[in-house]
């Protein structure tokens, strides 16, 4: 059966002493026994069957005799079994992989006021944490929504919405003598609910073919008519994001804001149908918390492909918003080819132009 899409509510947070000392514990605890997990997943080798249910019999009370809770050992077998399926899709040596330096603790499905993790409206959370030694506490992390989320997060508590809790730890060491603790707090919803309340328009002001072309620096959008001829060109740039330490959540802030940018321009510009590059990888997202850096796919170098797959999913999971319909065409022969030359020489476009141009008629 098919997962249900999710849209995931971000609260940030920042807290220091006892209550940062509380969630990094727990976070090692989480990150110990997914090695574990993932440990024994690798000795059972061809056994493995895909199902979630057969992986939560075989290997939760691993999970559970170094976190003692039901939610999170269970949420630990859920993540090891979506980077095992990742994995056999990409053609990866399970045996291989390796565990990325994240730290995290989660919840394994979506349910109303979150058990482990309980996320208020105002964004703070009521978590259940575990030290060392296993003993449990329940502590208050003040956090405030990520910008725009706020009137979204209200809604998902007032109607009882069902949301899947994740405390991610982004950054922590010893500030004046004190532990910090510096992260964000993760509420995964329903999509159909997402867009239920932010959809902005309901239908496309025309019926022309917007062809993007996703880069580590910047998104070019071609708009072309049905009969393929050429109406406009228009490029976002977002090239500040690549420089060297530049602080990752504001990365994608900036990108999300393009990513907005183009999809209103494409609106406004009588675009009704976006054609994007086919994802070369499957389970791209899933596979963030693995060690990358090496040519884990064949053709492609795995930290640009993660990082264009996942504005390419940012812009078909905002496509709806606008009224505009997202369809994937093959990659093949829009950049390396004579037409592309051609193309380049005869409407004197470059090349990032070129190809959001030859998706487009690819969509065609």
């Amino acid at each position: 059966m098919q997962e249900q899409l999710l849209y995931t509510l971000k609260t940030s947070f920042n807290t220091s002493g006892e209550e940062a000392r509380k969630i990094l514990s727990t976070a090692w605890l989480f990150k110990m026994a997914c090695h574990r997990v993932l440990n024994k997943s690798k000795q059972v080798g061809d056994v493995l069957v895909p199902s979630k249910v057969a992986w939560i019999k075989m290997f939760k009370s691993y999970a559970y005799d170094v976190i003692p809770n039901k939610r999170y050992s269970y949420g630990v077998v859920y993540l090891v079994y979506g980077i095992w399926e990742s994995a056999r899709s990409l053609g990866i040596d399970y045996n291989d992989v390796e565990l990325s330096d994240w730290l995290l603790f989660q919840h394994y499905e979506r349910e109303v006021n979150g058990n482990v993790i309980r996320v208020y409206d105002d964004g703070s959370a009521l978590v259940t944490t575990y030290d060392y030694g296993g003993s449990k506490d329940r502590i208050l992390v003040k956090a405030k929504p990520n910008r725009g989320q706020a009137e979204l997060l209200r809604r998902v508590i007032e109607m009882r919405e069902k949301y899947m809790p994740k405390l991610i730890i982004r950054d922590y060491g010893v500030r004046n003598g004190k532990l910090y603790v510096r992260g964000e707090i993760h509420a995964s919803i329903s999509y159909n609910f997402y867009l239920r309340y932010a959809r902005k328009y309901n239908e496309p002001k025309g019926d022309l073919i917007g062809g993007v072309d996703v880069n580590t620096d910047r998104i070019n959008l071609a708009i072309v008519d049905r009969d393929g001829k050429l109406r406009d060109v228009k490029t976002f740039w977002f090239s500040e994001v690549t420089a060297r330490g530049y602080p990752r959540g504001r990365a994608w802030s900036i990108i999300g804001m393009k990513v907005h940018e183009l999809l209103k321009y494409a609106y406004h510009h009588g675009v009704s149908t976006l054609a994007l590059e086919n994802p070369e990888v499957i389970g791209r997202l899933r596979l963030a918390w693995v060690k990358n850096g090496k040519r884990l796919h064949r053709n492609y170098n795995w930290k640009v492909t993660i990082f264009r797959n996942r504005i390419i999913e940012m812009i078909t999971m905002k496509a709806p918003i606008y009224g505009l319909r997202v369809n994937y065409v093959n990659p093949k022969g829009t950049t390396h080819s004579r037409e592309h030359d051609d193309i380049m020489t005869r409407y004197g476009l470059d090349r990032h132009a070129t190809s959001a141009y030859l998706i487009a008629l690819k969509s065609i």
